[in-house]
């Protein structure tokens, strides 16, 4: 056990005994997005750094949690690997236990899978501040759940992250992203056809009249499939996809509530909620400004999915998806089973959680 691993140790348990809530922070990249605002004292786990093993041969990385994705990033792209699901870097402030936290992904999310499906292992601190290893890397999960993927987009509720096992994959041999104008319900169609193909597509967005397709693979079947798809060929293409990776682009400036449906790619384009960005080949989309949530939620319960409040608007009301009573009553058993006492971060995923 590290000092700093250590020193968090010991603030949960004095926290535990004092049934004192505490707000866990790591670099902040990510503090006023995604779930609620909450007061509580700062448990600030950001010293808690460093990779702890790396195998390229095996595919596998374990770092500390306040580990930056950059460094990360770095280390994998000496050995011509990657985190396949593309986490937003947040201007090099992103971590690792935030963005499993926070269940984060980019553009390639629908191809490539999600941090969720990479994690094979996790260390915690649970609310009783005891240690805890799960995962394949190191002991059987226990109880029926499969802690290691419990953690992504649990934002902090069910255990301070300490550790976290990743499955890596190699850089394709070769990009190409082509452009096409065309409107928005014709870009969600042609997202839906493109990606029903066996072809190498690794991102798939649409915005402001023009639809990005990205393949990603072997030199051949790259400039195979761009061949037979036509469209522009995008040059410097690298900066788009990192601009919605960490949501650069200018779409999503401003200080007006931001909104992010998740569901179904074949649901229709949602012009009725204005101007809208399209990724994940139609998976998830962005609308922007005040809203009227229950016209957002049918919507997004039509379509198979859900949407929260991503930033921005009333961070003190819920904005996660309002949840039904079965799913409440799970969300509230797995409260309990890891943190009895309700002290780690405590209202930030939901009001009643």
């Amino acid at each position: 056990m590290t000092d700093c691993s250590l020193d968090i140790l010991n603030a949960v348990a004095e926290a535990y005994g004092n049934k004192s809530p505490l707000s866990i922070r790591g670099a902040g990249s990510k503090a006023n997005i995604l779930g609620r605002a909450i007061s509580a004292t700062e448990l600030d786990v950001s010293k808690h750094a460093g990779i702890v093993e790396y195998h390229p041969s095996e595919l596998v990385i374990t770092a500390r949690a306040g580990t930056s994705l950059t460094e990360i990033t770095a280390a994998l792209a000496q050995e011509r690997q990657m985190l396949s699901f593309e986490p937003p870097l947040f201007g090099n402030r992103a971590t690792l236990g935030g963005t499993l936290a926070c269940n984060l992904s980019g553009p390639a999310r629908p191809w490539a899978g999600s941090i969720r499906d990479m994690v094979l292992g996790v260390q915690i601190i649970n609310g009783k501040a005891e240690l805890l290893n799960y995962g394949g890397q190191v002991m059987k999960n226990v109880a029926g759940y499969d802690v290691s993927r419990l953690q992504a987009g649990a934002l902090g509720t069910l255990g301070v992250l300490t550790q976290v096992s990743l499955k890596v994959l190699p850089m394709p041999e070769h990009s190409i992203t082509l452009s096409y104008e065309l409107d928005s319900q014709a870009a969600v169609e042609q997202m839906i056809a493109r990606s029903a193909q066996p072809k190498p597509l690794s991102a798939a967005s649409w915005l402001d009249g023009q639809m990005f397709l990205r393949l990603s693979g072997t030199e051949e079947a790259v400039k195979q499939t761009a061949k037979l798809w036509g469209g522009e060929q995008v040059m410097h293409a690298t900066s788009l996809w990192q601009q919605l990776r960490d949501m650069d682009h200018a779409f999503f400036s401003g200080s007006e509530p931001l909104w992010r449906f998740s569901h179904n790619p074949t649901a229709g384009a949602q012009r009725e909620f204005g101007e809208i960005l399209i990724d994940w080949g139609g998976a998830q989309r962005w609308v922007r400004g005040e809203q009227d949530r229950t016209a957002l939620e049918k919507s997004a319960e039509d379509a198979g999915g859900h949407v929260s409040l991503f930033r921005g608007g009333d961070r003190l009301g819920e904005v996660k998806h309002s949840a039904g009573t079965i799913e409440k009553r799970l969300h509230q058993r797995l409260k309990h089973a890891f943190d009895p006492a309700g002290i780690l971060n405590p209202g930030r995923l939901y009001s009643w959680m």
